[in-house]
């Protein structure tokens, strides 16, 4: 199966930056194409727990792959960086979701087990997510189990101030990620 995921990506901890690249590092070595690549964007922590500001993208990438094999994959990544799952929403090296993923015909695929659930049961509720995978797809539509459908930039709008508030894009290249494809919205503006 051939499909396209957005991935959300981010860090707190450590070389935040080098942490980043290394996920679109890993997908590309793994044989699939990175499709865009969002800005980076400093965003404050979600979920209550003190820590510093994380840098988050949105990577869009497209391989022989289903829903499962992209959080697998993901997990392999953060694995590799170091990840400690101690605290929920708590501090990380690496944090990689998997939030939306379509078929090569652009079905959208729906998943409610324990290990992945699809779309990202809170996607549509956080500008960290929202924000950047704007920038990397304008175009970008968020499908849901019950047939609706949003698109990301009304999602957006719709984001309380308190969830758009602190998030800025980052003037910054990605170390070592040069190659791969950028998002339609390179300047990262919203």
């Amino acid at each position: 199966m051939t499909s396209v995921a957005v991935l959300s990506v981010g860090s707190n901890l450590g070389d935040r930056l080098a942490h980043l690249a290394s996920v679109v590092d890993g997908f590309k070595d793994s044989g699939d194409r990175i499709v865009a690549v969002s800005p980076v964007y400093s965003t404050p922590p979600w979920g209550g727990v003190e820590q510093e500001d994380f840098a988050n993208i949105v990577l869009i990438v497209e391989g022989p792959r289903d829903g499962l094999s992209w959080l697998r994959r993901g997990a392999e990544l953060e694995a590799a960086a170091d990840r400690r799952r101690e605290v929920r929403w708590g501090p990380r090296t690496l944090d990689v979701d998997v939030v939306a993923v379509r078929d090569a015909a652009g079905v959208p695929e729906f998943s409610a087990t324990e290990e992945l659930t699809l779309p990202h049961p809170r996607a549509a509720e956080r500008g960290f997510v929202l924000i950047p995978w704007l920038a990397a797809d304008p175009d970008a539509r968020l499908d849901f189990p019950d047939g609706a459908t949003s698109r990301v930039t009304d999602l957006v709008a719709a984001l309380a101030p308190s969830e758009r508030d602190g998030i800025t894009c980052l003037d910054v290249a990605l170390p070592g990620a040069g190659s791969a494809a950028s998002g339609p919205n390179e300047s990262g503006g919203r």
